[in-house]
């Protein structure tokens, strides 16, 4: 299966989609909602205002999130679809106790997303069999999302 993308914007989508914050962002909007802006720092308190100011923007400029009137921030479309990718990864991730018996949710998805990133660009022959499914799913993600892969990051807000 070819990829619509190159080996550096694989890398550069594998590299956003494993970012810590943006895991916690959007996970936490699946779960339990909307956020009002302005409670964000009260509702991901292990992040610091740069990352969550980051994450928001990040999430916002690649189609993840918009800021809907009268609830806050919730997911697209594109978002609630990477939610459940994130999902399925972490519960694989923990059903093999990786990376470790117990670690955070974002931990799973980041190592999941590193044992993907390899194999995004080649054939899939060399993928692990058991990968093979997330390999697809993200492939098809991505190529629904090339915004993900080909956009720029935001600038840093001074």
């Amino acid at each position: 299966m070819s990829t619509p993308f190159t080996s550096a914007e694989a890398q550069r989508a594998v590299e956003l989609l494993a970012s810590r914050p943006l895991v916690r962002l959007v996970t936490e909007i699946d779960d339990n909602g909307a956020i009002p802006p302005r409670r964000l720092a009260g509702t991901l308190p292990d992040l610091s205002t740069h990352q969550l100011r980051s994450a928001s923007e990040t999430a916002r400029a690649h189609g993840l999130i918009r800021i809907a009137p009268g609830t806050g921030l919730e997911l697209t479309e594109a978002g609630m679809e990477l939610a459940g990718l994130y999902d399925a990864m972490a519960r694989w991730a923990r059903r093999h106790s990786v990376p470790a018996p117990v670690c955070e949710f974002s931990s799973r998805i980041r190592h999941v997303l590193a044992l993907l990133a390899p194999s995004l660009t080649e054939r899939a022959d060399g993928a692990e069999v058991c990968l093979a499914r997330f390999r697809t799913l993200l492939i098809q993600w991505l190529a629904d999302n090339l915004q993900v892969a080909r956009v720029s990051e935001p600038e840093p807000v001074a």
